[in-house]
């Protein structure tokens, strides 16, 4: 019998929604806590350049406030790279930013920023961080990311969840083979719904799904609880 997915609830369209008015609710620390009782097995979040979701101050209450294991998605700045090292997470996963974007719009380029990467990744394992790369289906970027001592690929699951393709499909189960042969922990994400999460769970070298706009649509009719306890039936 297969071990258990875990489920990573990405709070940060909580956050979206309390900035939209400048205030302090909806909080989405109270949505952690929440998805926590919710049988949530960790908690993701983007701190932005532009802090369009979460800000600084929650990440410093999550690390205070929920027991569960903290994802910190970040750009590949400076910056970034000193409030994960002063903060500590369980994990961090790098991936591309641009600040016009509405969304991440796709993988991180790993062979192409492989010096920046490499040297991020040594400073922040140090620091005992895991390291997490956001990655396209591409087996070059995953032997890059072993490569530069990587422990885990995100790898970004959103062309198959616009096209439901068994072409995309196919590259997320190859991608994921190479990497538990390689010896990195993998993860997907973005874009999934009830259907596709259901349909990416069945790749068995995949042990963890990170997703966080659908929750939180989800959670605006039926309840945060009840969607997260949906979502991790679904998968498992």
């Amino acid at each position: 019998m297969r071990k258990k997915i875990r489920l990573g609830v990405n709070i940060d369209h909580v956050a979206t929604i309390r900035n939209a008015r400048g205030g302090s609710h909806p909080d989405p620390v109270d949505a952690a806590i929440l998805a926590q009782k919710s049988g949530a097995d960790g908690i993701t979040i983007h701190l932005r350049e532009d802090r369009r979701h979460i800000r600084d101050e929650d990440l410093v209450r999550l690390k205070k406030e929920i027991k569960l294991p903290i994802n910190l998605e970040m750009a590949a700045t400076k910056e970034m790279l000193a409030i994960a090292l002063k903060t500590r997470p369980n994990a961090v996963c790098i991936v591309p930013e641009k600040r016009q974007e509405v969304t991440t719009e796709g993988g991180l380029d790993v062979v192409k920023n492989e010096k920046i990467l490499c040297e991020m990744i040594a400073k922040i394992s140090a620091k005992k961080i895991r390291v997490s790369l956001f990655v396209d289906p591409d087996e070059t970027q995953i032997h890059a990311a072993k490569k530069i001592g990587a422990d885990i690929i995100e790898l970004h699951s959103g062309k198959f969840c616009h096209k439901q393709s068994k072409t995309e499909f196919q590259k997320i189960k190859n991608c994921a083979e190479l990497a538990q042969e390689l010896g990195l922990e993998c993860h997907a994400g973005h874009g999934l719904n009830y259907e596709t999460a259901k349909i990416i769970s069945r790749i068995p070298q995949i042990v963890e799904l990170n997703i966080g706009h659908f929750l939180i649509g989800e959670a605006v009719f039926d309840g945060l609880a009840a969607v997260v306890k949906k979502m991790k039936k679904a998968i498992n």
